[in-house]
């Protein structure tokens, strides 16, 4: 793995190949995907002065390299070779990284890191907005946010309430999803396999750039009611009508489920408790309607469902079991 390799990867110039090596590598450990994003986030911030910068592009590229190695100088995970002679085609892409070692030097890569771990978490960011995390999530946001209203979410889920500012707009990075709102409300959650988006009120944009070469950019405008899921290769990248309010059970603390599927709802109940739930028989094909407090513990919210379609309950091991009575 090499810097150069990086940057073929963020410009969409890897092969396939290249592409699957880059994501194993990502995953292969936390300092991996640590270095990663640091590196992405000053490659994104830099598109905005590459389009007018006038450099020489090899000291630029040199420029770019030191300051990286500086401000990573305890990550050593990457090995540094030689400026890329192979694959660049054009000179734009060295003014990009001298437009990034400009943006680095300006705002330092200092970033605001914001944590929820076992407890929801609501917060006010600089510029009015606000936002509240679910359990386990992690994001980061700039420090000088009222100019560069930029946030990075790095696992976890968040709803945001964004301020209206026309002239600075809103931007959220998840994996190779870009979101951009002006003044709006989102619940936005990364998957195992994806990425969820659903809007409750305005319109939000969202922007998935593949990864493997030939494929296109997947771009998307949402307005209120409605929903995508990108990343996942099983499911189509298409906007739906949101179905059901459980999504934001988190902040509400409730679960409201008004004719809805019971898998759905058991599959809500499992995260939200971090217990395995599990549907016997032809279960998944029942609905219900009704509300369950989040204070409740797991075992009476079951019980109100059991009584509710005359179910019966059963523990196997670390599983919990629903099955007709």
């Amino acid at each position: 793995m090499n810097d150069e390799l990086l940057i073929k990867f963020l410009l969409n110039e890897t092969t396939a190949e290249e592409s699957r090596t880059v994501q194993s590598w990502i995953s292969a450990n936390a300092e991996n995907r640590k270095y990663f994003q640091q590196f992405e986030r000053i490659w994104n911030e830099s598109t905005s002065l590459a389009e007018s910068s006038n450099v020489d592009e090899e000291q630029a590229w040199q420029n770019f390299k030191q300051r990286v190695n500086e401000k990573q100088a305890n990550i050593p995970l990457v090995k540094k070779i030689n400026p890329p002679k192979f694959w660049l085609r054009i000179a734009a892409a060295f003014a990009i990284c001298f437009g990034a070692w400009l943006v680095y030097e300006q705002f330092g890569g200092q970033y605001t890191n914001l944590e929820s771990q076992d407890l929801v978490l609501a917060q006010e960011l600089p510029d009015g907005s606000s936002l509240v995390l679910n359990k386990n999530t992690h994001i980061s946001y700039a420090k000088n946010f009222k100019t560069n209203r930029r946030v990075e979410i790095e696992q976890g889920e968040v709803f945001f309430n964004v301020a209206h500012d026309r002239s600075h707009p809103f931007v959220i990075e998840i994996n190779n999803v870009k979101v951009e709102v002006v003044g709006t409300s989102f619940n936005i959650k990364k998957l195992k396999k994806g990425v969820e988006v659903i809007v409750e009120t305005g319109i939000v944009k969202v922007t998935e750039k593949n990864k493997e070469a030939g494929k296109a950019q997947i771009e998307l405008r949402l307005i209120k009611g409605e929903s995508v899921l990108l990343g996942n290769d099983e499911e189509l990248a298409a906007k739906k009508q949101t179905e059901d309010e459980l999504y934001n059970y988190y902040r509400t603390q409730l679960f409201i489920a008004n004719n809805t599927p019971l898998d759905r709802l058991v599959a809500i109940l499992s995260e939200a408790y971090g217990t395995k739930i599990s549907l016997n028989g032809s279960l998944k094909n029942e609905r219900i309607s009704t509300t369950l407090p989040f204070k409740y513990a797991l075992e009476k919210n079951l019980d109100i469902i059991c009584e509710t379609l005359d179910l019966k309950m059963q523990r196997n091991q670390n599983e919990i079991v629903l099955s007709k009575k």
